[in-house]
């Protein structure tokens, strides 16, 4: 089972707050041994970036949105 908890400081130590739908779909008591796997989570825009495949330029792209879209802004 895989959750996404955020860490908070506690002492001079990190912790982290396993959510109740996981305790009780895994039956977790207190004091009880448990393993956790810990992963950091990655910024998904990064992953992606350049993962993309476009029929278009982005050259293009902007030029047609800038058509399409007459601002003054978009000068």
């Amino acid at each position: 089972m895989s959750i996404e908890v955020k860490t908070k400081r506690w002492g001079n130590s990190i912790g982290v707050i396993i959510p109740n739908e996981a305790i009780e779909r895994l039956n977790i008591k207190p004091e009880e041994d448990i393993i956790i796997e810990i992963e950091k989570k990655n910024n998904v825009l990064k992953e992606m970036f350049g993962k993309a495949k476009f029929k278009k330029s982005a050259k293009k792209m902007i030029e047609d949105f800038r058509k399409e879209n007459n601002s003054k802004w978009m000068k």
